[in-house]
Parts: C-alpha cells; structure tokens; sequence
C-alpha cells in the first residue's frame, strides 16, 4: 500500500501547491474556490517568493504558505492551519494587509491596486455562526448589504466540517471539483478517499498532475526526512496549545468555583444581617465577580494574553490590566 505524506502539513501542501511548475494544480484548484465566471477565469499565474520582507527594522517578518500572482494581478496568499492559534480572522486580515498595501509604488495611483484574496483552510471547526465549510467574506454596508469594493476578499475553508458532509454523502468528490481538491488534503488518512481521487484522476488530467506529484514527493527519501522534522514541530505545537487550553479550563473551573462559594457564604450573611434576600443575591454576584478577578490572576500569572482572559473571564481587558498593579 502506498503511503503518502500528508499535504495538511504546510510544507508538504507546498510542495504540490507552491511549487514552480505545479502552476496547473493552483489554478485549477483557485478556480474552483474563488467560482470566477468563465471570461475570468485564471488561465497564468505566477508563484512568487512568499516572504514578505520587513519594510523596516521594527516591522513583524511573516513567511505565507503559498503566494501567487495571476496574469490580471490578482494577489492570492494560502495558509493552512491544523491547529487553532486563535485570532485567525486577524491575522488573516493582517496578512492580507501587507500583500495588499505593498504593491503601491512611487507615482502609483490607487486606482492601479489589485484584488488581493487571501484563502484559510484550517484543520478544525472555525465558524461558529455556520454549518457551512466553505465561506467567503468581503467589505459589505451595515445596512443595504452593497459591496464597497471587490479588492478585499477571505475565504475560509474548514476541513472537518467539509469531512463530516462527506461522510453523510451530502456533497461529491466526483460532482464538485473544490470538494475533490480539498479532500486530496484528507487522502494520505482516508483510503476511501484516495481510491475515489485515484479514480477520477483517470479523467482529470491535471489531479492526475498532482497525485503523480504526491506520490513522487512522498517516495523521496529527503522530503520524507524534512516533513517529519516539520510534522514533529507541528503537532509538538498543537500539543502545547491543547495543554494551554487544559490549563485555561481548569482555572476557570477553580476560579469560578470559589468565587461562587465565596459569593454564597457573604450573602447568606449579609441576607442575615439585613434581613432580605437582596443581601443575599448582591452577596452572590459580588462573589461571582471575585470569582473572576481571581480566574485573571491566574491566567495573568499564566502568561496568557490579556485578550484571551478577557474571552475568557467577561472582564474589559482595562479591568485586567488593573489586575496587575
């Protein structure tokens, strides 16, 4: 049986995704995910370096997965994530940011910027809000729902959700091509999968291009060795952020429990004292409250993000920054 690398792992997607004269296996995976209309569909693109390099010393240094440029001008970055780093949505947007703003050049008119995409496909459940695996965002009015303009587009694709339809036989690698190209992701774990991808390559000369690509990448002794450094460092990560994740429930769960104690214990007394069950339930919040102020400082001792413990807590991040002192 053969055995293939898993292109979830970053450097291996960009072996076959990213890879000068793999140029087929982008576009055609692009146009299945951005459904342009056939007049615009890409016909060239161009994979470029995708680190963007620091404009100045104090500027953060980021390194995309896969970044392209299409013969129209298109600016497209692919991430893929297998683990849930938080912040997806900003750091996407971030990222977005400098592709888009670094293509102005002197006596450049801003009329001459061009659509910059940006495309996620994370290894976990996301979007809260849907169901659906695959949703695209844009700059929209509040109220009318018209489009400001067309240059700013964020796709993401969630793999479990999109593995989850499969397996309930409500979508078809053979009848939708994004379908087939995302769940190549999958094949190196799934032998159904790949049997069905095996046989439809029979028909589709470019997934034909990149199973020969796979299987070839997989086979070189060399890849192999980097791809388990990579996949070491990768899942080590994820297991760091599963224990940050056990150690932020925990303390919620300790915090809380404490300070509901603590909450009950005062407004029984105070309900004594006063004589009226609004002792007691004034006791109870300012417990529950204390509750969460101690939940804080232990996330603060922790080390986590002032942001995190805000989501975390309910408390405004000004009063755990207060917290501190």
């Amino acid at each position: 049986m053969k055995e293939f690398i898993s292109l979830k792992i970053d450097y291996a997607f960009k072996l076959i995704f990213g890879k000068e004269g793999n140029e087929a296996i982008l576009i055609a995976f692009l146009n299945a995910a951005l459904k342009l209309p056939q007049e615009r569909r890409i016909e060239e693109i161009t994979i470029i370096n995708p680190e963007l390099n620091k404009e100045y010393p104090e500027d953060k240094k980021s390194i995309l997965d896969v970044r392209a440029i299409t013969s129209q001008g298109m600016q497209i970055n692919i991430e893929i994530q297998l683990s849930n780093q938080y912040d997806m949505e900003k750091r996407s947007l971030y990222y977005w940011a400098q592709m888009y703003s670094r293509q102005i050049r002197e006596g450049m008119a801003y009329k001459e910027l061009t659509k910059t995409v940006s495309i996620n496909i994370v290894d976990f459940n996301y979007l809260k809000q849907t169901s659906s695996y695959h949703n695209v965002f844009h700059l929209y009015e509040d109220e009318e729902k018209f489009q400001l303009t067309d240059v700013l587009e964020i796709h993401f694709m969630e793999l479990p959700k999109l593995l989850a339809k499969w397996r309930k036989r409500e979508i078809s690698l053979w009848e939708n091509e994004l379908v087939r190209w995302l769940l190549l992701l999958e094949g190196a774990d799934n032998q159904e999968i790949l049997q069905i991808l095996e046989e439809i390559a029979m028909k589709d000369p470019v997934l034909y291009q990149a199973m020969n690509a796979w299987e070839e990448t997989s086979e070189d002794p060399r890849i192999r060795e980097a791809y388990f450094d990579r996949r070491k460092a990768i899942l080590d990560e994820k297991a760091a952020i599963r224990e940050a994740e056990l150690r932020l429930q925990e303390a919620l769960e300790e915090g809380m429990a404490k300070g509901i104690a603590e909450g009950r214990a005062k407004g029984i007394a105070e309900g004594k004292a006063e004589g009226k069950a609004e002792g007691r339930a004034e006791g109870r919040a300012e417990g529950r409250a204390e509750g969460r102020a101690e939940v804080a400082k232990k996330l603060l001792v922790l080390g986590f993000e002032i942001t995190k413990i805000a989501e975390a807590t309910g408390l405004s991040e000004e009063e755990i920054s207060g917290l501190k002192d």
